[in-house]
């Protein structure tokens, strides 16, 4: 049998409880915002996380996004880099 095996995407493992106040490195940066801290966590009712508020150290400047989009290792770089 003969074929390449499907591509698949780098991801984190990524406990979402120990989010908050981490550090990340976005892979593309947008408007000289390099690093970010993870700011705020966005729970439902049971205390699972849904969403992140990160806000960049160069201008603080907040967005909100749903926590698995951190495990996109092409979009986002855990700590610092």
């Amino acid at each position: 049998m003969s074929g390449a095996a499907p591509r698949l995407t780098a991801r984190h493992r990524i406990n979402p409880r120990k989010l908050l106040l981490s550090k990340w490195t976005a892979v593309q940066p947008q408007n000289r915002e390099k690093h970010f801290l993870v700011s705020e966590l966005f729970c439902d009712e049971e205390g699972n996380v849904l969403q992140v508020e990160l806000q960049a150290v160069l201008n603080q400047r907040s967005q909100r996004l749903d926590w698995q989009a951190l495990e996109d290792a092409t979009h986002w770089h855990m700590g610092w880099k």
